[in-house]
């Protein structure tokens, strides 16, 4: 019996260390991210300084994405209602990176061992990609609207205009413009920052 207590303690304590890796508790108080979770702060600055992405367009999109969820997923697809077809799409991590975009940025950054999962590669990958995106579009770093457009439609899907039909994609850009316009304003009053 008191093996079996042993073993049932042991698992309580794996289990309360694992739930470290959750969300942040306020994610709409900027503060509130950064200081529950250093790490994040040190991987946007770091980011920040690499790509020129502000720490805010970061985080905003990063919300919209993942909600800060290191495992996230799109839905699964189900064939009459209840046989799994797979998953919406590829896109994995904080960043929702797809397969191939993710292995691109690999290859392009010599970063073979960054993982979807870690927020340092996340934020990195970020902001390789939209800086990618000025490069490519000449869509500012800081105008998180247009940046959020170009990484949920693709750079080229952009400048064709795709987005243009998606009534619900430009709103939800537009909320995370304001989003990233919130957590700027927050962050600078922040002592954590």
């Amino acid at each position: 019996m008191a093996k079996f207590f042993r073993i049932l303690l042991a698992l309580v304590l794996v289990t309360s260390c694992g739930s470290h890796s959750s969300t942040s508790r306020n994610l709409d108080d900027a503060c509130s991210i950064v200081k529950q979770r250093p790490a994040y702060l040190r991987a946007f600055k770091r980011a920040e300084r690499r790509w020129g992405v502000p720490v805010h367009v970061q985080m905003s999109t990063i919300y919209y994405e993942s909600t800060f969820n290191a495992k996230a997923r799109t839905p699964m697809r189900y064939r009459l209602g209840f046989i799994p077809a797979g998953r919406q799409s590829t896109a994995y991590g904080y960043a929702q990176a797809l397969d191939g975009t993710w292995k691109e940025y690999k290859r392009e950054t010599g970063r073979r061992f960054a993982t979807r999962d870690n927020i340092r590669d996340a934020t990195d990958f970020m902001g390789w990609y939209m800086n990618n995106t000025r490069r490519r579009t000449g869509v500012s770093l800081t105008d998180a609207r247009n940046q959020y457009l170009a990484y949920h439609e693709g750079q080229a899907g952009y400048l064709r205009g795709s987005h243009r039909g998606k009534r619900w994609l430009i709103d939800k850009a537009s909320r995370v413009q304001e989003r990233s316009n919130t957590y700027q304003r927050q962050l600078s009053n922040c002592r954590a920052v």
